[in-house]
């Protein structure tokens, strides 16, 4: 039954890892769904193979009296005899009792303190090794694609000395073949002239001993002083370990009016320039280009015989082409086009359609100036919307000075409060801030936190109700077989005793502490109240037995040590595999160092506070589950 009850509980503390929403619901629901489907088939193993195995593989030895075991009167080693001799005074002694009561609360809150005091960072996911980045650069709208080229090429050289970088493709102008993340950014429309990317391929992460990160960190200054020379923005986008985002900080403005917004836009895109540790800054808020528009004289094209149409359609060919038919050439496997425009040097303004004419229905060539009438305009911004509400974006990225937009997020805040708003019929007097959800209407002007953070904000949200539902479900597993509401908290007690050992390792190592990390606290915390109740289960039998509560609550920490250390090394070494992948290093950490702190912690707390709880009663009423 024992054995039974530390499966459900293993189960019971991974299942609802299994609801996790979001866009992290995906990537997290095989974990629990495997790992209790693999708990199910190893405790019927438990109970068919293993005493199967164990008769075959031990009975001769067992016949042959050669089977050595590790009962009661077994003479003890050193670590056995040291065990029972500090527990003795632990449990004999009250003074003693609240002095390790005292360390054991200290220890749990200065590791906790590790993260309010920035030791241990909290992130969504850790930086991945891929073998391959991306360089993004914008240059004002309206830029010629020969400036845009100049500056992509200048780029393109300094990456290019790079020790780790094994080729560069450059696009200027085109849409490079998107990638993960261009699902989400729309890389895929990347084909103005003044939009250019650059694809930085890197040496196989087994030949290189830098990071990829690493690799992208050191460029991106270099990178930036380049664009700022060129007034243009630069982005170095890597390819992410996770769902998506349209940048690590994404700030959507909303507000009563578009121009108001694009004003908030300039206004947080500054207030991010200043802020250390905020790189790769930009926003979608488009520069001013002017706008020529070619009216058609319908009366003059009229006159001629020359179709509207006609003119529009001459003006869209010698400007951006047309095709005229297809090409088939010796070296080419696919047919060409044949594009017909006028060259790239006429191209440029208004000038090369000056000797263009077209033919009347008289036989007379008419100038296409003599036929249209330029405009000159200011060219119309974009309008973005999201759910319906137009919205204004601001997208920025973090440098390890600052490790995770949650610390930008909290720095920011009371920098964003400052900002003047736009002058607006409601009066408002502060820039509201939404960190969940997007405001209810446009009549306010109101920032929502988007990216990175709330792909954060609703993974540990929904892991933090899923640890919640296992400490329900465990305790309503263990009172079912101990038959006591006090019973469960001394098994529950080493479950936050973990963080002793997890945070300080987090810290040690240099880790974020990330939403894999928070899997391992989770999955551990099952293991951890296995161990648990094999302590209490033990002590349960030898008050069964007769012993006195002293003697039993010692004797189980001894005896039941070794399978307690069995099963704090398999998780070491079972852990140990994934210990170097930078996804998952943060859950193994949490596996490791806290299976060992509270293996080592909990041998002598759960011992310590079922005498503590029941010393007072053993005499009075019977031990709860004993059934004395």
């Amino acid at each position: 039954s024992p054995l039974i009850l530390a499966t459900l509980t293993v189960i019971a503390a991974i299942l609802p890892m299994a609801f996790v929403r979001g866009l992290m619901g995906p990537y997290m629901r095989p974990i629990p769904i495997g790992a209790s489907a693999a708990m199910v088939f190893s405790m019927i193993v438990a109970f068919v193979a293993t005493p199967w195995a164990a008769y075959k593989i031990l009975g001769y030895a067992h016949r042959k009296g050669k089977l050595k075991g590790h009962g009661h009167g077994e003479k003890e080693d050193f670590l056995t005899r040291s065990y029972r001799s500090y527990m003795g005074p632990l449990i004999r002694r009250a003074s003693v009792r609240r002095i390790f009561y005292c360390v054991l609360v200290l220890l749990l809150f200065g590791s906790v303190a590790l993260v309010p005091a920035k030791r241990v960072l909290l992130k969504m996911l850790p930086f991945d090794n891929k073998n391959e980045f991306q360089v993004i650069l914008n240059m004002p709208e309206g830029t010629p694609i020969d400036r845009t080229r100049a500056v992509i090429e200048e780029m393109a050289y300094y990456v290019r000395e790079v020790p780790e970088v094994s080729d560069i493709e450059i696009y200027v102008g085109a849409a490079a073949p998107y990638n993960f993340n261009g699902l989400v950014r729309h890389y895929f429309l990347r084909n103005r002239p003044h939009m250019a990317d650059l694809q930085v391929n890197l040496e196989d992460r087994h030949h290189r001993k830098r990071q990829s990160h690493a690799i992208a960190e050191s460029i991106r200054p270099k990178l930036q002083e380049i664009a700022k020379r060129a007034g243009a923005h630069v982005q170095v986008a890597e390819v992410p370990p996770g769902p998506p985002v349209l940048s690590t900080l994404v700030l959507e403005i909303y507000g009563p009016n578009q121009q108001g917004q694009e004003e908030l836009s300039g206004k947080i895109e500054a207030l991010l320039g200043r802020t250390p540790g905020i790189t790769d800054i930009d926003t979608y808020v488009e520069a001013d280009q002017d706008l020529v528009r070619l009216q058609v004289d319908s009366e003059k094209a009229s006159l001629n015989g020359i179709p509207m149409a006609y003119v529009a359609r001459t003006v869209a060919t010698a400007l951006k082409g047309e095709v005229a038919g297809l090409a088939r050439l010796p070296g080419e496997y696919e047919p060409v086009e044949i594009l017909v425009r006028l060259p790239q040097d006429k191209r440029r303004d208004l000038k090369g359609l000056e000797g263009i004419q077209l033919l009347s229905r008289y036989g007379q060539m008419i100038p296409l100036p003599d036929l249209v009438k330029p405009e000159k305009r200011s060219q119309d911004h974009s309008i973005y919307h999201k759910n319906l509400m137009r919205t204004s974006y601001v997208i920025a990225d973090v440098t390890d000075q600052v490790g995770s937009p949650v610390y930008a997020l909290v720095g920011l805040r009371k920098e964003l409060d400052k900002i003047q708003l736009p002058a607006s019929d409601e009066g408002q007097k502060k820039l509201v801030q939404y960190f969940t959800r997007q405001p209810d209407s446009s009549r306010e002007w109101a920032v929502k936190w988007d990216g990175e953070w709330h792909i954060t904000y609703e993974v540990f949200r929904d892991l933090g109700l899923a640890f919640a539902a296992v400490l329900i479900l465990i305790y309503a597993l263990v009172v079912g077989w101990f038959k006591s509401f006090k019973t469960p908290v001394i098994v529950m007690a080493p479950i936050p005793l973990s963080l002793v050992g997890i945070l300080p390792a987090h810290w040690l190592s240099g880790v974020f502490f990330t939403a894999t990390s928070m899997i391992g606290l989770i999955a551990g915390a099952g293991i951890v109240v296995r161990n648990s109740i094999i302590l209490v289960d033990f002590i349960e039998l030898r008050l069964k037995e007769g012993m006195p509560l002293e003697e039993a609550v010692i004797d189980a920490g001894a005896v039941r040590f070794r399978p307690m250390l069995l099963t704090a090394s398999a998780v070491v070494v079972g852990a140990s595999v994934i210990l170097f992948d930078p996804i998952f290093q943060g859950l193994a950490i949490a596996l490791i160092a806290g299976e060992v702190a509270a293996t080592i912690l909990s041998r002598t707390a759960v011992p310590v506070l079922y005498y503590s709880m029941y010393r007072k009663h053993r005499c009075q009423a019977p031990v709860p589950g004993t059934g004395a």
